[in-house]
């Protein structure tokens, strides 16, 4: 298992295939193989897939407790790992909490990104602040979803201590609910090729919400994933997948312009 020292972290994280470099962020809670399980190995048969654990997640120890948590922070993290490897510039796709992270490293130093996805996430503070304070609840996952709590220790146990994830989870509600909001101004900055993607029946994001952020930045794509909730790329792997692998195809040449690059061999999409 790799690691870089980055922003005052030890990063954990795992890499995978070969072509353009493209980071990978996960959801709250969660890792990058759970998340990205349907798409990972198209992914890896055209890009170098790096994917970091967040800060108080996985193998990236931070005392959530005693340290909070910002997502200001992840986006200097997230900074700090593609300069820790040498990524000058990178595709960069994300998944709720990620996705957060990407919009935010997105309207900060939108030169860096050959390519935007973002997928489940709106940049309102509604409905997310209130379905991540319910869903975020140790004493109700302890009580209603042990197989959840489970499954929590199992991920997160063994790199930040037994029960941390009991802090980490209300303090990423904390943090939905007090952090700063993405202007509509800010947003219009983003101009890499961007996918917003969310699924119909997503409870922290409204249709119109994506529908909205897909118009608000330069050149943006919406994806709509049927019968899906927030997991939609989960629920969805094989459309996903193939709206993925299009994305990347149509945005090639303006991807390689932006990585001022003209390989044709390495630098090529065929996902």
């Amino acid at each position: 298992m790799p690691t870089i020292d980055a922003n005052g972290l030890t990063i954990g994280y795992d890499v995978a295939g070969a072509g353009p470099p493209l980071i990978l962020l996960h959801g709250a809670t969660s890792e990058a193989a759970r998340d990205f399980r349907g798409q990972l190995p198209t992914l890896t048969e055209a890009f170098r897939c790096y994917t970091p654990d967040a800060r108080g997640h996985g193998r990236t120890r931070w005392d959530t407790a005693s340290g909070g948590f910002s997502a200001d922070w992840l986006a200097d993290d997230l900074l700090a790992f593609a300069d820790g490897l040498g990524l000058e510039t990178f595709h960069l796709l994300g998944f709720s909490l990620g996705a957060m992270t990407a919009l935010r490293v997105a309207v900060r130093v939108p030169e860096r990104l050959r390519t935007l996805v973002v997928v489940g996430i709106t940049t309102d503070r509604e409905p997310r602040a209130s379905v991540a304070r319910r869903l975020m609840d140790p004493i109700r996952i302890d009580r209603d979803d042990p197989t959840w709590a489970a499954d929590l220790a199992r991920r997160h146990d063994p790199g930040q201590g037994a029960g941390a994830w009991r802090a980490l989870l209300p303090a990423i509600a904390r943090d939905v609910a007090t952090q700063s909001l993405l202007t509509p101004r800010e947003i219009r900055t983003i101009d890499p090729p961007t996918l917003v993607a969310a699924g119909d029946r997503d409870p922290f994001v409204p249709v119109d919400d994506a529908w909205r952020l897909s118009r608000s930045v330069l050149d943006g794509r919406l994806l709509v994933l049927p019968d899906a909730g927030h997991e939609a790329f989960s629920e969805r792997p094989a459309i996903a997948t193939e709206a993925l692998g299009e994305f990347y195809r149509s945005t090639e040449a303006v991807a390689r312009q932006r990585a001022g690059t003209t390989a044709t061999t390495t630098e090529e999409v065929t996902a």
